[in-house]
């Protein structure tokens, strides 16, 4: 009489047993037909269908464990086994209907280039989202091209970026390329940025800018001379060398003032057994501006010119050449955009927002779209380009960036009602 519920106890955990280990399969069938139907057609599977299948598929193991088993079709653990099935395979159909009904039905490559940053690394500053966007580990060499040197690789790891924060990661990467090739005439640049604005920079040092940047017919030559404050890589001077004037155009330009403040700003490398602070916050190192095409301090330094063949000798013959900056006139930009102002127009730049894309037909009735930045194939992919003149078949949508001409007051009433 006391062996009786050992013996049921033995039952019942060999049919725990047989159940778990049969109704393995029909419960991975089962939730995976429960997440196709809902993801597919939005019906959810009915339960009796559910329970037919499991039992179909347990069945056939289970015919085949009876052949190997006879006895387990005459005991209890048969009844609990069955239980089991069912219960694993109701609960992964539960589950994989669940599934389908949360995960996204439309998830493009577009909409995955379209991330953003972190809310928890966005700094206002007024009304405008901003995030300073740093390297994160070693400044990477892009394969194919020789290696950066100790000192530049220094100079982008101490750097920092401020950038909208309101763009997506793809965007805020090809910006911050943009931004690295100008500034230091990288030949090549691939910049990754993540959702805690790290940046992980691969580069590609400069190869052969300079001569690049002089035309046919001319060479360049240096000078020790005395620069002019502001002096940068574009202007137009003229080298006067006794009774001669030498026009040509300024390719690169350095001061001692420039090479002392590019001294100081470099850190120092950290030491090994340095004693750690106390935690507190450590002051922004400034990296050190490498720009070709930065404005020099002035003072004593020298200027690397374009000059033609002909007026190579005398500019290196000269003992104490002087350089004068020639005027090359206003710029007509800023002489188009006076004229707007003057007649009492104005033209503005905003990214439309999510609820101010739906009243834009409203809103446009006096101002002209001038030019549109979309993300997207019409702007062939990261490279995202302006779309000039969009025409009035081509609505805004959430995420644009624009510009737009009209009457002062309203084209601030459209910016106001459509940007964010």
């Amino acid at each position: 009489m006391q062996s009786l519920p050992v013996e049921l106890l033995i039952e019942v955990l060999l049919g725990l047993y047989l159940g778990l280990l049969t109704g393995i399969v029909p419960a991975f069938v089962a939730g995976s037909l429960g997440f196709l139907v809902r993801y597919f057609t939005g019906v959810t599977l009915p339960g009796f269908g559910v329970v037919v299948l499991a039992l179909s598929i347990a069945s056939v193991q289970g015919g085949l464990l009876g052949l190997v088993e006879p006895t387990i079709a005459k005991s209890p653990q048969l009844l609990i086994a069955v239980l089991v099935v069912l219960m694993l395979a109701l609960y992964a159909h539960n589950q994989g209907d669940k599934l389908g009904a949360e995960l996204p039905r439309r998830l493009s490559f577009t909409r995955l280039r379209q991330r953003t940053l972190s809310a928890d690394v966005v700094e206002l500053v007024g009304s405008v989202g901003q995030v300073t966007v740093r390297p994160t580990g070693e400044i990477h060499d892009m394969e194919g091209y020789p290696p950066l040197s100790p000192d530049f690789r220094r100079t982008l790891k101490a750097g920092s970026w401020r950038l909208p924060a309101d763009l997506p990661l793809s965007e805020l990467a090809s910006r911050l390329e943009e931004r690295l090739r100008t500034e230091h005439d990288l030949a090549d640049i691939d910049v990754t940025i993540d959702e805690q604005g790290r940046a992980t920079i691969v580069a590609a040092p400069p190869s052969g800018s300079l001569s690049r940047r002089v035309s046919a017919g001319q060479r360049a030559v240096s000078i020790a001379t005395l620069v002019p404050t502001g002096l940068a890589r574009g202007d137009e001077v003229t080298v006067r060398t006794g009774d001669r004037s030498i026009t040509g155009r300024v390719l690169s330009a350095r001061t001692e003032v420039d090479d002392e403040r590019a001294a100081a700003a470099v850190p120092a490398e950290p030491v090994a057994d340095e004693v750690a602070t106390d935690g507190g916050e450590d002051d922004e190192v400034v990296a050190p501006s490498s720009r070709a095409n930065a404005a020099t301090a002035g003072g004593p330094g020298r200027v690397t010119l374009a000059v033609a063949r002909r007026d190579i000798k005398p500019v290196l013959e000269a003992d104490s050449p002087r350089l004068v900056v020639r005027s090359r006139g206003t710029s007509r930009e800023f002489e188009a955009l006076a004229l707007v102002k003057r007649e009492g127009y104005a033209i503005r730049r905003f990214t439309v927002g999510a609820a101010g894309a739906d009243d834009e037909t409203a809103s446009a009735a006096a101002v002209t779209i001038l030019a549109v930045r979309r993300q997207g194939s019409e702007t062939s992919g990261r490279r995202h380009g302006w779309v000039f003149g969009p025409g009035i078949e081509r609505r805004l949508e959430a995420g644009d960036e624009a510009f737009v001409a009209g009457p002062e007051d309203a084209t601030e009433a459209f910016a106001e009602a459509i940007a964010r």
